[in-house]
């Protein structure tokens, strides 16, 4: 009799292990999957760039060091997001986050500048083009949302008690989150709307 209860908890104990182990593994992938959801939107996002780079360059005979910044920090962001074929470490994201932060702050000083060549705002390429980027931006901080909450279950289901008992066995490391790392971008914007602005 005891013999048969030793044995149904041992296979009680090894069904829990594989489920607790197969759902640590899946949660690995679905991040690896998310990550990989950014870095699809962000090639893509790198590939638009050199478009508008040679459709403004023309007109733009003497903002070149703004074309300069923007083809620099672009390739800065190619190179920081290049190889990851497994979760990426604190290292890469960290660095892809900076790299993209300063590619966009590059393409937002491009785009300041495109407001004051009224003939070069007017052609159809550059409002495409910026359309395109615009709407690239937003699947790029969807994406980032998706890698963010699969990242969260997948720490959490490390960190709670008893699955932190297989995380090391399923090699489980906490996956990093992607933060704001410029700080430009969490400056407040003021917005003045009272009927007593200045004109």
């Amino acid at each position: 009799m005891i013999g048969i209860v030793l044995l149904v908890v041992i296979v009680a104990f090894g069904f829990w292990f594989v489920g607790v182990y197969n759902s640590l593994i899946s949660l690995r992938n679905q991040v690896f999957n998310a990550w990989k959801q950014i870095d699809v939107q962000l090639k893509r996002r790198h590939d638009l760039i050199p478009n508008l780079v040679e459709t403004v360059k023309g007109a733009m005979n003497f903002e070149k060091e703004t074309l300069e910044s923007v083809i620099a920090a672009r390739n800065q962001a190619i190179a920081a997001t290049r190889g990851t074929t497994d979760l990426p470490s604190a290292q890469q994201v960290q660095a892809t986050a900076a790299a993209e932060g300063q590619l966009s702050s590059s393409l937002s000083k491009l785009f300041a500048v495109v407001e004051a060549y009224p003939d070069l705002k007017a052609t159809g390429n550059v409002a495409q083009l910026q359309e395109e980027l615009t709407s690239t931006e937003n699947k790029i901080a969807f994406a980032r949302q998706l890698y963010n909450d699969q990242a969260t279950v997948y720490n959490t289901r490390q960190q709670q008690f008893p699955g932190s008992l297989v995380a090391g066995v399923a090699k489980s490391t906490p996956a990093e989150l992607w933060e704001i790392s410029d700080a430009s971008e969490r400056e407040v914007v003021k917005v003045d709307l009272s009927l007593n602005a200045k004109k």
